[in-house]
């Protein structure tokens, strides 16, 4: 059985979409003749983005190698010193703390290992990859959730600073010896932007759902409430400050043109409902939006403002699948692009809400996650800030349910391809390949810059 060396910042205990990905790739991996040495941070809370989910503490990682970079972890950058460190194009504490730990950690790890599997999230552990693969002599292989500097979600400081991340991610990248990114827009366009990359192994392989979580009957609800239900992380914060400062962000060109955040929260559709409620009061009876993740401020702000909405804060993933199979609708929003353009991203929640067979109203753009929503058949789509659309797909919705009339089926073959198994299986599919291939033919590991 192949050794696999696998870096993975996010991973439990903590929680939070980014650990989903690693956890199964790590249970599933042996399956399929790859034994993984995780390398990981010390499983405590660091940041909005990393809360505790005890629930996540599964038996089948219980048996792998894991090496726990020593604490105490140092707080992330915020404030000041974040807007230096991004001005200065500088690590922060905690990022730095991550490398020369995960490099450290990953020497005596390693020993012994095939090759390095390196989730980049952040991308910066690329850096310690890197490092790895020439002091161990073995190929790295980078896992990317997000596509880095060609994420249209990404801000940067300047357009300068954009550009010397992209000239980064260029470099790094090509000391890779395959390259899995998570969509397959993301795929096209790593190799449109960087053609030289098409020589690697590059290869698409999304996130997903994992079938022991939805094999249980789930209760019904008896509360005759239409519950909505949206969960995980909102842009609410980020979409009002980028409108509040759009001028400035335009001439300072950190910021994808024609991109808006807000529609990537709450704030649409409970306008939507208030809207449906103005024509027709008795359509909104009963009616609750159900808000489960981390909340910031201002997500809180815009709810308390709604007589609809209902906040849950973070939930244990077991708790928010519970929540995603009882729903009577999942709203899915996304950010909004100009007609023509493709998201590069599609949501972690997207699969789960697949895999629930539950109604979703799709508030998102042109891109994969139309392609795949619309293979599946249990959505009904409008743009992203289109509010009129939106308030015509909630009355279609709540009529339909008060006349007993189910939503569509999914379709099965639609769904199967996402299955957390079968998605590690073509990940492992690259790593043979790599491994396959001659040492001659390999990228030559450098040290990161």
């Amino acid at each position: 059985m192949a050794r696999l060396l696998f870096l993975a910042y996010h991973y439990p205990p903590v929680g939070g979409g980014g650990v989903q990905r690693n956890r199964r790739f790590a249970e599933h991996l042996r399956s399929f003749g790859h034994e993984p040495v995780v390398v990981t941070g010390t499983g405590s809370q660091s940041a909005r983005w990393t809360p505790l989910d005890a629930t996540l503490a599964d038996p089948a990682l219980a048996g792998l190698s894991t090496h726990r970079v020593p604490g105490p972890e140092p707080a992330p950058g915020t404030g000041t010193a974040r807007l230096v460190n991004g001005l200065l194009d500088r690590h922060d504490p905690l990022l730095r703390w991550w490398l020369e730990g995960a490099v450290a950690a990953g020497r005596t790890a390693g020993t012994g290992c095939d090759a390095i599997l390196a989730s980049l999230i952040p991308y910066e552990t690329a850096q310690a990859a890197m490092r790895l693969s020439a002091d161990l002599g073995i190929p790295w292989i980078a896992d990317l959730q997000d596509p880095w500097a060609l994420d249209e979600m990404w801000l940067y400081p300047t357009g300068l600073h954009h550009r010397i991340d992209r000239r980064r991610m260029r470099r790094q990248l090509a000391s890779a010896a395959a390259i899995v990114m998570n969509t397959p827009e993301a795929a096209d366009r790593l190799c449109r932007e960087f053609p030289e990359l098409r020589s690697r192994i590059v290869a698409s392989i999304t996130n997903g759902f994992d079938a022991a979580d939805f094999a249980t009957p789930v209760a019904p609800r008896t509360d005759g409430t239409f519950r909505i239900v949206h969960t995980g992380t909102m842009h609410t914060t980020t979409g009002l400050r980028l409108r509040a400062r759009k001028r400035l962000r335009r001439a300072l060109g950190g910021v994808t043109p024609h991109v808006d955040f807000l529609p990537r929260s709450h704030v649409y559709l409970l306008e939507a409902l208030g809207r449906l409620r103005e024509q027709d009061p008795s359509l909104t009876e009963g009616v609750e939006v159900h808000l489960a993740g981390v909340l910031t401020e201002a997500d809180r702000r815009i709810a308390d403002a709604s007589p609809f909405a209902r906040l849950l804060g973070y939930l244990s993933h077991e708790d928010t699948l519970a929540l995603v199979r009882t729903a009577d609708l999942l709203f899915l929003p996304m950010h909004d692009l100009a007609p023509g353009h493709r998201a590069g991203l599609v949501p972690g929640k997207a699969y789960e809400y697949i895999a629930s067979g539950r109604p979703i109203l799709a508030a998102v753009p042109d891109g994969d996650v139309r392609d795949i929503l619309g293979a599946v058949r249990t959505a009904r789509f409008c743009r992203p800030a289109d509010v009129d659309a939106m308030a015509r797909l909630l009355r279609e919705a709540v009529l339909a349910r008060r006349a007993g009339i189910p939503g569509p089926a999914p379709d099965p073959a639609a769904v199967a391809p996402y299955e957390r198994r079968a998605l590690t299986a073509r990940l492992a599919g690259v790593i043979d390949d790599v491994l396959d291939t001659p040492a001659r033919e390999l990228p030559t590991a450098a040290l990161p810059a």
